[in-house]
């Protein structure tokens, strides 16, 4: 329970850094996130990361990460609700804090997954020089 003679003021936006998109995939659906992952590139300014086929960090299933900058999350992520098919993923922010990143400000776009948090830390740094890798050329 919450001490309510504890006064906690609103967070501010100037925490997030940026964004990670997590999109998980096993065998059967890994032709389909290919084609998402091709879609996200011709549409949006954003940094695809590696094909991760087996458990990393604190991810139980196969993946692949889209980063991407605070600015382009009103269009991206609206366009992953609308086009994720079977697939889910996970959206963070990336603030000082990985762990709370993980748990308590993510948003889930489909099923749930099981997300190992206890393996991230509660400090961390913040890598605000996000480099898109791709080059859109159709409209989202």
């Amino acid at each position: 329970m919450v001490d309510p003679s504890v006064v906690r003021l609103p967070r501010s936006l100037s925490e997030i850094a940026s964004f990670h998109a997590h999109v998980y995939y096993d065998p059967q659906t890994r032709g389909e996130a290919e084609r998402l992952r091709a879609w996200i590139g011709e549409r949006f300014s954003v940094t695809l990361g590696r094909w991760h086929d087996a458990k990393i960090g604190p991810h139980d299933q196969a993946m692949f990460q889209v980063a991407f900058v605070v600015d382009v999350f009103p269009a991206l992520v609206p366009w992953l609700m609308l086009n994720h098919g079977a697939l889910s993923i996970l959206v963070h922010p990336n603030t000082a804090n990985p762990h709370r990143d993980h748990t308590a400000n993510p948003l889930w776009i489909g099923r749930p997954l099981a997300v190992h948090a206890e393996i991230l830390p509660e400090e961390g740094a913040v890598d605000s020089t996000l480099l898109p890798n791709t080059n859109p050329v159709k409209p989202a």
